[in-house]
């Protein structure tokens, strides 16, 4: 038996309308603060994710998927989708036409990394990129609209955590002190932050090996080495989520996962049981080099990325229901051929009416049919047989009152229609009733 790659899943039937209402739910939102959807392919060219020698990010350096294509070109899988959003930003002349891009993009991501609950090999990322401005408040803009999201999941107690690796003369200024710092504790670094250390000395404050050593407490905070223009962007900042009333705590430690990001850097949390120690569910930062790294203009740019798998498991942890129980308004049971037939005639008046139905296929017993029924959860049962086809009648069972009526075959649609009006009614005056009490 052929089964599927490690790390990676199928998304069945009883699983996909959640994934449709979470895509559903995040279309909106970024329609509400104006962002525009942007597709890019799967894989990219080599040099769009493997772009210096210096990127020191696990991400770069061990978790690519990696190959030559018949023409002999390297081609990667994309791990995260900004370096793609950016590529095409340059390649089709995106500030041509505005001189701010916001865009959001969905799909496929691909990391060779240790499969575990909520991370897998092929996951799936929703991510934001506001491209062409430098302005604090579109930092500020970006992490609301990723709070929103996550309320709009029904998960409540959203937490930002933020920091600022201010610009590049402050960052220069903290690397060297960084360096002079963890070069006297080099026999007690991990291979990793070794390398870090030479290469870039802020990727060691990401590192979940060392993080807990003395050492790597003690180590210089880069809020003392920011300039002044700095530490006045990150006020406006801080001072914008504070008018949007968002809940935030500063972290000195966040440096985020890859080497691109300048000033903002941010995580978001949700507060959910049995999450795991790890409750960062998106996060994201500025990042004003990527573009010209690529090639394009010199660029402003602020994206923040969630992975859906993590926000579909948050929202299942929580015991927050995306979708309702499934159901169709109308399953057909059939008795005979004939009956069959024109069981397929009125399914397909009721579907261009806009009502969901379904009928058994199998010639199964009448049993079955019923079974196949409440397993679709059907609002309405109908039987059609030879002495009810004769007479053009049909018996129909409202599965919610149990009442059973037979009607004519051509009133089936119109009477489906009245009773869920009917129903709709009761349950507004319902809602009425318990606000007065």
């Amino acid at each position: 038996m052929i089964t599927k790659p490690k790390g990676t899943y199928d998304i069945l039937p009883n699983e996909s309308k959640k994934w449709a209402k979470l895509e559903d739910t995040i279309r909106k939102i970024c329609n509400l603060y104006n962002y525009k959807e942007i597709r890019t392919p799967i894989f990219e060219s080599f040099d769009v994710f493997h772009r210096d020698i210096n990127d020191t990010s696990d991400m770069v350096t061990k978790e690519t998927y990696d190959f030559l294509d018949r023409s002999e070109r390297k081609i990667t899988l994309r791990p995260e989708g900004t370096a793609g959003v950016a590529r095409s930003f340059i390649e089709n002349k995106l500030y041509v036409e505005n001189p701010v891009n916001k865009l959001f993009y969905m799909g496929p991501m691909f990391r060779y990394e240790r499969p575990q609950k909520g991370r897998n090999r092929q996951f799936n990322q929703f991510g934001v990129e506001a491209i062409g401005s430098s302005s604090p408040l579109i930092d500020a803009e970006v992490i609301a609209l990723g709070a929103s999201l996550i309320r709009a999941l029904g998960l409540k107690d959203v937490k930002v955590k933020i920091n600022t690796l201010g610009d590049e003369e402050s960052r220069k200024n903290y690397k060297d002190v960084l360096v002079n710092h963890f070069s006297k504790y080099k026999d007690d670094l991990c291979p990793d932050c070794l390398n870090r250390l030479e290469k870039n000395p802020l990727r060691i404050l990401d590192c979940k090996v060392d993080r807990d050593k003395d050492f790597f407490k003690s180590a210089p905070k880069i809020n003392d080495y920011l300039n002044q223009e700095s530490k006045d962007r990150f006020n406006k900042v801080l001072s914008a989520l504070d008018d949007l009333e968002i809940n935030y705590e500063l972290d000195s430690n966040l440096v985020r996962g890859l080497d691109y990001y300048s000033h903002t850097v941010f995580e978001l949390e949700v507060n959910v049981k049995e999450f795991g120690a790890q409750n960062v569910i998106g996060a994201g930062g500025r990042y004003d080099n990527l573009i010209s790294d690529l090639g394009g203009p010199k660029t402003s740019a602020v994206g923040m990325a969630f992975g859906l798998e993590r926000l579909l498991l948050a929202t299942d942890l929580s015991g927050k229901k995306l979708v309702k129980d499934s159901f169709i308004h109308a399953y057909f049971i059939s008795l005979g051929e004939e009956a069959s037939k024109m069981s397929l005639k009125l399914m397909n008046v009721l579907r261009i009416g806009g009502l969901s139905c379904e009928m058994d296929y199998t010639s199964g017993s009448l049993k079955s049919q019923f079974k196949k029924a409440d397993n679709n959860n059907a609002l309405f049962t109908l039987i059609l047989g030879e002495n009810e086809l004769k007479e053009f009648k049909i018996n129909i069972k409202n599965n919610q009152t149990d009442e059973q009526e037979t009607i004519g075959i051509y009133d089936v649609y119109p009477y489906i229609i009245n009773k869920l009006n009917q129903n709709s009614a009761c349950q507004m005056c319902n809602k009425k009733e318990n606000n007065n009490e």
